[in-house]
């Protein structure tokens, strides 16, 4: 469950995944082709040669779609603040109505202790 949170916070999803065959054999025609290291290969598909890339070569544009990492997503939030100009006056409650006691302590009273039954150990 981690991991699945883990991806999807990089934007890692399932067909990306499952399309990382392609990305392989993709970098493996461009080392045998044009003598790419994975770095450059990385910077002509996702980094700053790509758009230049995608111009001299559009015959692989077939292939550049099956490649992973390919959607685009957009994530885009908001937080909107609204400030009431008008001021609010709270009013005290007056509790001096309140202040005569309602409830009192009674001692408890025990017909046992009377009779002596409920006696505290002795020291003989």
């Amino acid at each position: 469950m981690s991991l699945t949170i883990l991806f999807q916070s990089f934007g890692i999803c399932f067909s990306d995944l499952s399309q990382m065959g392609e990305l392989v054999e993709h970098a493996k025609f461009h080392s045998e082709e044009y003598g790419d290291d994975f770095f450059v290969f990385v910077s002509k598909h996702y980094g700053e040669l790509k758009t230049d890339h995608e111009k001299q070569h559009q015959e692989e544009k077939e292939e550049h779609e099956k490649l992973p990492f390919q959607h685009i997503s957009h994530l885009a939030s908001s937080a909107v603040y609204i400030l009431n100009s008008y001021a609010t006056e709270f009013k005290s409650i007056d509790y001096s109505e309140f202040r005569t006691p309602n409830f009192f302590y009674q001692e408890p009273v025990s017909s046992l202790h009377a009779f002596g039954i409920l006696q505290p150990p002795r020291i003989s």
